[in-house]
C-alpha cells in the first residue's frame, strides 16, 4: 500500500489564504493523504473557510488560542500518517511535491533520513514566485546542515521537509512554550536526530513573505525569551553533534547574527548572549557592529533611533514590494 503523508496545517486568523493553502495540499498527485488543520481559536471566519472541505480525509479542529506550536502538537497528535508534512497556513505546496520526496525516500528506504527540498518566495502572487538558493540546498549530515544554516545565518520554510513518523517520533514534539523562532528550534533537534538530510531539488513550496501576523516581525519580551532560548538550545543540540573549533566558529557566528536583535534594551537577555559567547571561548564587540548608513546616523539618534530607523526601513522595502505585486507592478 501507498504510505499515507499526514498534512498538517496550523491556522490562526488565516482566513485570506487558507482556502489556496488547502487546495494545494488537497491537490497534491500523491493521492494518500490526509489533511488536518487545526484552527488555534482564530477570531475570523478561518474555521469556516475550512469547514467547506471537511471530508474523510480531511478534518477541521479547534483549539484555544495557544500558539502555532501547540496547535501542531494538536494536529500531530490526530496524524496517522506514516510521513508528516508541515504546512502553514498562509503558504502552498508544488502539486508534485509530496510525490516526488516520497519517491526519494521509498528508493533510499532508511526511515532516519530526513527529506527537504527547494523553496521560493512570493509577496502577494503565487505566479511570482522567486528561488534564492542556499548553503542548505544539497544533501548533507546533520553537522554539516546545522554549520551552513548557522554560518551562512540560512533559514528553510518549514514546508520544505517530508519525514517519516519514526524519525519524528523521535525528535519529538514542538516547544509549546516558545513563539519566535520556533521552527528554527524545532528543525534543528529534528535535524541532529536524522542520520542524513537529503535535498530533493525538484519537490517545491512556496512561503509567503509579507503576512503582517507573522510572529518573525515581534520585539515583546515573550518574542525574545523565546528567540534565546530557541538561540541557546540549538547550539547546545549542535555542539552535541560536534564539540571543535570549527563548530564553535558557526556557533559564534550565529550568536553575532541575532546579537543586535536584543541590544541594548534587553538587559538580562545580554548577559545571557554574552555568557554564552565566553562559553565559546570568545567574546562578543561591544556595542555590535553596525553597516555604514547606520553608523552615521547613530551619534544623532543613538541606539533606539539606530534600531528604529531599521524596522522602518525593513518595513518600508517589504511594504513597497507587496504593494507592487498586487498592482501588478513587479
Amino acid at each position: 500500500m501507498k504510505p499515507l503523508v499526514s498534512i498538517l496545517i496550523p491556522a490562526y486568523n488565516a482566513e485570506k489564504w487558507l482556502k489556496d493553502t488547502i487546495l494545494s495540499a488537497k491537490n497534491q498527485t500523491w493521492s494518500n493523504t490526509e489533511i488536518i488543520v487545526v484552527d488555534d481559536g482564530s477570531t475570523d471566519n478561518t474555521s469556516a473557510i475550512a469547514r467547506l472541505f471537511e471530508s474523510s480525509t480531511i478534518k477541521l479542529l479547534t483549539n484555544k488560542h495557544m500558539g502555532a506550536s501547540a496547535a501542531r502538537n494538536t494536529a500531530y497528535k490526530y496524524a496517522q500518517g506514516d510521513y508528516i508534512q508541515w504546512l502553514d497556513a498562509d503558504d502552498l505546496l508544488a502539486p508534485d511535491k509530496i510525490s516526488i520526496q516520497i519517491q526519494e525516500s521509498i528508493l533510499r528506504s532508511d526511515p532516519m533520513s530526513l527529506f527537504s527540498s527547494s523553496f521560493g518566495c512570493f509577496y502577494w502572487r503565487p505566479s511570482k514566485i522567486f528561488f534564492n538558493p542556499t548553503l542548505l540546498w544539497q544533501d548533507l549530515c546533520p553537522v554539516d546542515w546545522i554549520y551552513n544554516k548557522f554560518l551562512e545565518y540560512s533559514w528553510m520554510n518549514p514546508a520544505v521537509w517530508l519525514i517519516n513518523r519514526k524519525l519524528s517520533d523521535q525528535a519529538g514534539l514542538w516547544n509549546e512554550n516558545l513563539s519566535l523562532d520556533d521552527d528554527g528550534e524545532y528543525f534543528t533537534r529534528l535535524v541532529a536526530k536524522s542520520k542524513h538530510v537529503c535535498f530533493v531539488e525538484q519537490a517545491k513550496s512556496y512561503y509567503r513573505l509579507g503576512n503582517p501576523a507573522s510572529l518573525s516581525r515581534s520585539h515583546s519580551d515573550d518574542a525574545c525569551n523565546s528567540l534565546w532560548y530557541s538561540i541557546d538550545s540549538s547550539i547546545d543540540c549542535f555542539l552535541a553533534l560536534e564539540d571543535s573549533p570549527r563548530t564553535r566558529q558557526a556557533c559564534m557566528r550565529y550568536l553575532q547574527d541575532w546579537y543586535i536583535y536584543f541590544y541594548p534594551e534587553k538587559d538580562y537577555l545580554l548577559k545571557l548572549v554574552h555568557s554564552k559567547a565566553k562559553s565559546l571561548g570568545k567574546e562578543l564587540p561591544n556595542p555590535p557592529k553596525l553597516d555604514l548608513e547606520y553608523k552615521l546616523i547613530y551619534p544623532f539618534f543613538g541606539w533606539k533611533g539606530v534600531k528604529a530607523m531599521m524596522h522602518f526601513t525593513s518595513d518600508v522595502k517589504l511594504h513597497s514590494k507587496i504593494l507592487r505585486d498586487r498592482l501588478h507592478l513587479l
